[in-house]
C-alpha cells in the first residue's frame, strides 16, 4: 500500500478510495474464505459492543470475525498492521490496534444511515471496507453511500467491486449502504485508540 498517498487524503480529505490496493494472490484468497460461508461461521450482525449488543433493524449482514490462526486472515491481518504503523509515523494519528471481520449482504438487504464510532466513546478512528465482489454491475446496487458530518450532502459513492477498498476517518463521515440486488462480500474494520 502506498503509505503516503493514504496519508495525504486522509490529511487532506479524510478517505482515499483505493484501487486493488493489496497483492492478487491475497485477494483470491480473501474472495475464497469470504465465500466458505457455512452457517456455523456466519451470524447475524449486531450493534453496540458488550453487554449492550442487539440485533437491529438497521443491518442486514451476517458477519465473521476474522481469525488470526487462520493463513489468509493472518496475511490480511498482517498487511493492516503495516497499515497501521505507516499511518502513526506519518499522521500520527495513535492507532493502538485493528479489528475486522467478513460481512455478507444478501440479496435486497442493506445498512441505514450511520457513524462507526459507539456512542458516547472515542475509539473507532479510521474505517476501512474491502471489497469482494467479482462481475459486479452497477445494477447489483449495494453501494457505500458516504456523507459529510451532518449527513446530509453526499462526499462520494463506492461500488463494491472487487479489491477495491475504501479508507476514511471514522469520526467524520456517516455512510450508509444501498440495498443490494445481489449477494455482496466485504470486509469491514476499525483502527482503534488505546483504551477504547
Amino acid at each position: 500500500m502506498d503509505i503516503a498517498k493514504i496519508s495525504y487524503q486522509l490529511e487532506h480529505s479524510g478517505y482515499i478510495v483505493l484501487a486493488k490496493p493489496l497483492a492478487e494472490g491475497l485477494l483470491a484468497d480473501l474472495f475464497v474464505r469470504c465465500h466458505d460461508d457455512n452457517s456455523t461461521r456466519f451470524h447475524a450482525a449486531q450493534v453496540g459492543r458488550g453487554a449492550g449488543k442487539q440485533l437491529s433493524g438497521m443491518r442486514g449482514d451476517v458477519i465473521n470475525w476474522l481469525d488470526a490462526s487462520n493463513d489468509t486472515d493472518q496475511a490480511y491481518l498482517a498487511c493492516m498492521e503495516l497499515l497501521r504503523l505507516g499511518l502513526n509515523e506519518s499522521v500520527f494519528l495513535g492507532l493502538f490496534d485493528y479489528e475486522c471481520h467478513y460481512a455478507i449482504y444478501g440479496e435486497g438487504e442493506g445498512y441505514a444511515k450511520h457513524s462507526d464510532v459507539l456512542q458516547g466513546q472515542k475509539n473507532r478512528i479510521l474505517t476501512t471496507v474491502l471489497y469482494l465482489n467479482e462481475d459486479w454491475h452497477a445494477p447489483d446496487g449495494g453501494e457505500l453511500v458516504v456523507f459529510e458530518a451532518s449527513g446530509k450532502t453526499v462526499v462520494t459513492t463506492v461500488n463494491p467491486t472487487f479489491g477495491t477498498m475504501i479508507i476514511f476517518l471514522s469520526e467524520s463521515f456517516p455512510h450508509e449502504v444501498l440495498l443490494s440486488r445481489a449477494t455482496r462480500r466485504s470486509i469491514a474494520g476499525w483502527f482503534r485508540v488505546s483504551g477504547s
